[in-house]
């Protein structure tokens, strides 16, 4: 067996000099520094460089309650659990009281510092996964090598009905034959004791090296006599949640708050605030509640209130890059629950890729950016982030604002004005309507869904919003997912994680394949990008920039903007870091967060 950490593979350069506007290292908070004062930008356009990334713990701990906002732009669910969850806002709550077993280095690769330690083998296909033996659940029970298994036996059962089912789930020996109920367990489990299983794999690929395994545990005692049909709304899931956390949950009020408290029996050692109350707020709420002390910080600010809020003086403003984009995204297919895949569907309003180029080229996301956001979102040019350092192919020229090309592509393609209604028809002559589903969230949400479509009207693409309005993200979603076939295009957030692997929003058999498209290179993309070729790092990042390359010519999606992180820490906190290469404070050692003063630093 080997460490994981001593493979080859990922000899990647420090993920903290992020992009060249990026400046390298996170900044020593221990100095004077007015991070308030930093943020300051006389041209009002802002990059990472005007941010700190760190704030280092000063002074006295004094315990204390910890008040912090969820970006929520509707009632969270409320699904807490890794296995069910889908939204965003349970998941930012899920993540204070049930972590993660893994801890990724600053190169996104699995680390021994977690709960867990990791070691692989020569061939990369059996991981022997050891629970460090001071972590227990909330209720006293320790954390079992048997807890992990059943988190995959729960997500492989046939009567599973979340998101999570996939491609690497499938690649786990003897899964799939657990899945079809022609095993009662899943063969690729070895239990070698209580805190000790192997995990073997039909096919080694370079993800599994950094992020591919499945990092958490579930409480098989706590579900004792649950059906898995009946999990993702049981108790366990939806009241009494229980982690292995540095808080644990004390009590739930559904839609609006979580109260957390502190669990003294941590494994990485006993919490430095005594409470943790995490509230669901909307965007539009967020900056007056950091204004008054309501909330000591948020997980996520609303990047187009940001230049309005860069001198709040009760708070310090740290900043990094998502690992993330917006896009927009084109219906075109259905998804099929019986064989578990995407079936493409050619007379989908938008099947044309034509149209779909045309859609891209005629928004100007640079002026957007700048007018809209300030820069804190910036024009994106791939499907890959930059935060993957070594797979973004900063070369790509993306899409270049060009309004007179759309028209030209449509007018090539057969899309012409025949009535005089200042809208093309389609090549056959008829109507040519398109229905927008934008998202609900901050002040300037619909400002933005109205740039954008008088952007795709003046091309002559008759655009209209889903029933006249902007939506609500969790109706949306749903809608979305369900193929309502009243959305032609969409536009949507999607967290690209730590995992290179595209499989999850782009794979045949990806539940989160919203646009439900697939076609042979794609495929075989797919398929080198997890290879055994794909061990050589340099044959990996030629796969991801062929496969960011044929993304832009296909279109599934077209990717606008990505964005900067910006987060307001209340000047009573400290001991917090949003540098991924920080690993002192962050929010893998949330139990590292401090309050300096009983009361909340208020804005004047």
């Amino acid at each position: 067996m080997k460490k994981l950490l001593k493979t080859k593979f990922f000899a990647v350069p420090a993920l903290v000099c992020v992009l060249a506007l990026a400046a390298c290292g996170g900044g020593d908070s221990n100095d004077d520094k007015d991070r308030a004062n930093k943020a300051k930008k006389e041209d009002g356009v802002y990059t990472l460089d005007d941010f700190e990334q760190t704030k280092a713990a000063e002074g006295e701990a004094i315990g204390g309650t910890l008040n912090v906002g969820i970006y929520a732009p509707s009632a969270f669910e409320g699904v807490f659990d890794w296995q069910f969850y889908e939204m965003r806002s349970d998941a930012d709550m899920i993540g204070w009281f049930s972590e993660s077993l893994f801890r990724l280095d600053e190169n996104f690769l699995m680390s021994d510092e977690g709960a867990a330690t990791i070691d692989v083998s020569d061939d990369n296909k059996t991981y022997t996964i050891t629970i460090k033996d001071n972590v227990n659940w909330h209720d006293g029970e320790p954390v079992k090598a048997e807890d992990y298994v059943f988190a995959h036996e729960v997500i492989g059962h046939k009567d599973y009905d979340g998101v999570r089912y996939d491609a690497t789930f499938k690649n786990i020996v003897g899964m799939e034959e657990y899945h079809d109920g022609k095993a009662d367990n899943i063969s690729g489990f070895e239990i070698v004791d209580d805190k000790t299983v192997k995990v073997t794999f039909k096919e080694a690929n370079p993800s599994l090296m950094n992020s591919g395994l499945w990092s958490y545990a579930m409480p098989k005692h706590y579900f004792e006599g649950v059906e898995v049909k009946d999990m993702a709304s049981s108790d366990q899931v939806r009241k009494k949640p229980l982690g292995y956390g540095p808080f644990k949950v004390e009590s739930i009020t559904p839609g609006e708050s979580v109260t957390l408290v502190k669990n003294e029996d941590y494994w990485q050692g006993e919490p430095k605030v005594d409470k943790v109350v995490l509230k669901a707020l909307n965007p539009n709420v967020m900056a007056e509640s950091l204004r008054t002390g309501d909330v000591d910080m948020v997980n996520q600010f609303p990047v187009a209130q940001f230049a309005d809020n860069a001198e709040l003086e009760n708070v310090d403003w740290l900043g990094n890059v998502n690992n993330g984009y917006v896009y927009t995204g084109f219906k075109l297919g259905k998804w099929d629950k019986e064989k578990g895949e995407v079936v493409p569907d050619p007379e989908a309003t938008m099947a044309d890729v034509n149209l779909r180029k045309a859609v891209r080229l005629a928004v100007d996301y640079d002026e957007l950016s700048k007018k809209m956001y300030k820069g804190v979102r910036f024009p994106a040019n791939t499907v890959i982030p930059p935060t993957f350092l070594l797979y973004h192919d900063e070369s790509n020229p993306g899409f270049a604002y060009d309004p007179e090309e759309a028209k030209k592509i449509l007018a090539d393609a057969g899309y012409e004005d025949k009535d005089g209604d200042g809208f093309v028809e389609t090549p056959e002559g008829e109507p040519l309507e398109i229905t927008y589903a934008a998202r609900a969230g901050d002040a300037t949400a619909e400002a933005v869904a109205k740039f954008e479509m008088q952007s795709w009207r003046d091309i002559g693409l008759d655009v209209n919003l889903l029933e006249g309005a902007v939506t609500d993200p969790t109706v949306m979603y749903d809608r979305i997912q369900e193929d309502d076939p009243a959305i032609d295009m969409y536009t949507a957030g999607w967290g690209s994680g730590t995992d290179i692997d595209q499989s999850g929003l782009f794979g045949k058999d990806a539940m989160f394949n919203y646009p439900r498209y697939i076609d042979d290179r794609i495929e075989e993309l797919l398929a080198d990008g997890m290879s055994d070729a794909s061990f050589d790092p340099e044959h990996r990042v030629e796969v991801y920039n062929e496969f960011q390359a044929y993304i832009n010519e296909v279109l599934p999606i077209a990717p606008t903007l990505y964005e900067l992180a910006v987060i307001p820490v209340n000047k009573r906190v400290s001991g917090y870091s949003v540098d991924n290469a920080n690993f002192e404070y962050g929010d893998s050692m949330r139990h590292m967060i401090q309050l300096n003063d009983e009361k909340p630093a208020v804005a004047k």
